[in-house]
């Protein structure tokens, strides 16, 4: 049982502050720390549902085929023959590839896709949209963050990577998850005895850049799931989890479906003493 990688709950409650930090650009994407666990799944995600994977609409083909030459330079070159540059570039790494526009009215908008780790949306219903439709159902999500995130979208340089972390419970280790509500059924009948084995952490490891030619945004995702015992096991980490878990905004909770598995984080958080 490995150490997570990514321990988010440790800096204290979620925000719906935008929590974006400068790293190194070579840390853009390596190390992978899910190529051996995922990636061969991923792959098999993208074929049998790449309907629901990968979207692109027009317009976006050289921002794609920008984005897949900077993956393949870090990453190697893909697995297999793919439909798309797009595609291709996401068969080489972990992470999903989202790419971002700015239309004739000065709107980000989400242009191109693959996205195989969703956490609870749908491609579909994204693709196309600005930012005010991409965090529309996120409460909280007022204009005025709207707008901070635009500003940030507009400012971030070719070179620069800014990299945020998201984190939830899950009962389960699916990855391909665009919705939620078999967690919520699991969770309602899962006993009480277990309740430290029957959850598991999931993080999204998220990052923020520039391509220097399109001037495209790119915005990587990195799902990483681990049991929660293994996120509970360092000194410490019990009680952080417990003042991280107490701590978010009960609007932001009810959101994430935290309440769902209240009952079960509390006999968790109990067993792992």
């Amino acid at each position: 049982m490995r150490t997570p990688p990514y321990l988010p709950f440790l800096s204290g409650p979620l925000s719906l502050a935008p929590g974006l930090k400068p790293i190194a650009p070579e840390a853009w994407l390596t190390p992978d720390t899910e190529a051996g666990s995922w990636l061969p799944e991923k792959r098999r995600v993208m074929r049998d549902h790449r309907s629901e994977v990968y979207g692109a609409r027009d317009g976006s083909e050289m921002a794609a085929l920008e984005l897949s030459s900077a993956v393949h330079a870090v990453a190697g070159p893909g697995h297999g023959e793919w439909p798309s540059a797009l595609e291709a570039a996401a068969s080489a790494v972990s992470d999903d590839l989202c790419i971002l526009m700015k239309d004739g009215e000065g709107l980000w908008r989400l242009e191109a896709a693959s996205l195989c780790a969703p956490t609870f949306w749908r491609l579909v219903d994204k693709l196309g949209e600005p930012l005010g439709g991409l965090h529309g159902p996120v409460p909280g999500a007022n204009p005025g963050m709207v707008s901070r995130i635009h500003r940030m979208f507009d400012a971030v340089q070719p070179g620069q990577v800014l990299e945020r972390f998201n984190w939830t419970v899950q009962p389960g280790t699916a990855r391909f998850t665009p919705s939620q509500a078999p967690f919520k059924e699991i969770a309602a009948q899962l006993p009480a005895e277990g309740a430290l084995d029957a959850l598991w952490f999931r993080v999204e490891r998220q990052t923020i850049s520039k391509l220097p030619i399109s001037g495209a945004v790119v915005f990587t995702i990195r799902v990483t799931i681990d049991p929660l015992r293994a996120a509970l096991a360092g000194p410490g980490h019990a009680d952080a989890f417990r003042v991280a878990w107490d701590g978010i905004d009960p609007v932001l909770a009810g959101y994430k479906g935290w309440p769902h598995y209240a009952r079960l984080v509390r006999l968790a958080l109990a067993e792992s003493i």
